[in-house]
């Protein structure tokens, strides 16, 4: 018998300046804010950043290996039933709708659509599709009562509810009908913040329109956008203990941990990146291995960091110490911890050494954070 996995949370915390950008805009159409300790704070919402990760993963990671979020799930199934057989399009869709029907997920407002978007496995939907489609000819040939009858037989949430891909492993999944469906997800993504006050800025544009004689004066287009710049404090959490649970294999749920942690660092949120060209990467990402509880290090910034000597800089001191004086105070001391930085000057490069070890590469951090987890998972077993 496989144990669970030990209780196990891996923080990881991210500094990351980015020049002007709208990365992730409101309603208004303007960059996302929030009040932090007093003042006026740039954010880019978790959904944006956990979105820009899946983009991240899907560059790296086999397509038929990942999951999707779809309403047109109908669509989806009857491509799969269909795919490789002789079968009309007409029964296969009538074949998926019976699966979904059995599935009890809300149908949507147009033919084929769920009601909701519903996150599932590429490889889970194939395995699906496959129940039926060896039996085409004779579930084809049923009435509605009886073809439901026979669906009614075949394990289809078990094929919803195994193999789960890593993403939907890491994010989990939430299916309000069928709570038999539902993913606890391994990983909590925080809300992006400015370490510091952030003012609201726009440019105004003006557009020339080529075919304009020389007669005609003025702008084809004139408008205004909204943008700020900014030094982000990134936060996420992982939970080894429940990624293990949700792919069954401990190797996987390492493997997810690196990708996790790549793509989280190296992802950006796409918002208006051709006008602004924003793509940054962190000046600091540091990862810290607990046995207790997450640990958001965002206090750390609740006084606004000054440009002093540079934002960054301050941030990256400011952090350094809150997780110092966080381990002092409270007697917990990390598993493990490990840091890649930027920072080179004394002031800066010594608190971060003394808060989370010597620095290294960041192919040697996920180095370090593979050997310690599969350490974790060896004790364990």
């Amino acid at each position: 018998m496989t144990l669970p996995a030990p209780r196990t949370y891996l923080d990881i915390h991210i500094l990351q300046t980015v020049p002007p950008a709208n990365l992730n805009r409101d309603d208004q159409g303007n960059p996302k804010e929030a009040y932090f300790g007093g003042v006026r704070r740039s954010r880019v919402s978790s959904q944006a950043w956990k979105r820009a990760t899946r983009t991240h993963f899907a560059e790296r990671i086999p397509q038929q290996d990942l999951a999707t979020r779809t309403r047109r799930i109908g669509t989806a199934l009857t491509d799969r039933i269909a795919d490789g057989t002789t079968a009309d399009r007409e029964t296969a869709a009538r074949l998926a709708a019976a699966i979904l029907d059995h599935l009890k997920i809300s149908a949507g407002k147009k033919d084929g659509d769920t009601a909701y978007l519903f996150f599932h496995g590429r490889r889970q939907l194939d395995a699906v599709a496959a129940l039926v489609r060896d039996r085409l000819d004779e579930l084809g040939a049923l009435d509605d009562g009886e073809l439901a009858a026979e669906i009614k037989k075949l394990p289809v949430r078990e094929k919803f509810s195994t193999g789960h891909p890593m993403d939907v492993a890491l994010f989990g999944r939430m299916v309000a009908d069928i709570p038999a469906l539902n993913v606890d997800a391994a990983t909590q993504v925080a809300h992006a913040l400015s370490t510091h006050a952030v003012e609201l800025e726009f440019d105004y544009f003006t557009a020339v329109d080529d075919q304009q004689s020389r007669e005609e004066t003025g702008a084809g287009m004139i408008g205004t956008i909204g943008f700020n710049s900014a030094t982000f404090y990134r936060y996420a959490s992982v939970g080894l203990h429940q990624l293990r649970h949700n792919l069954t294999d401990d190797a996987a749920a390492i493997t997810a941990v690196e990708e996790f942690v790549t793509s989280f660092a190296r992802s950006m949120p796409s918002g208006y990146e051709n006008g602004f060209a924003h793509r940054t990467l962190p000046s600091l990402v540091a990862v810290v291995a607990r046995t207790d509880q997450p640990v958001n290090l965002v206090s750390a910034f609740e006084e606004p960091a000054e440009a002093s000597a540079g934002i960054a800089a301050a941030s990256a001191r400011k952090l350094a110490r809150e997780h110092f004086q966080g381990v002092r105070n409270w007697g917990e001391t990390p598993a493990f911890t490990g840091v890649t930085h930027a920072f080179a000057a004394p002031e800066t490069a010594d608190q971060l050494r003394e808060a989370f070890g010597e620095p290294v590469a960041f192919p040697q951090l996920l180095e370090g954070i593979r050997t310690h987890l599969t350490e974790t998972l060896r004790q364990a077993s």
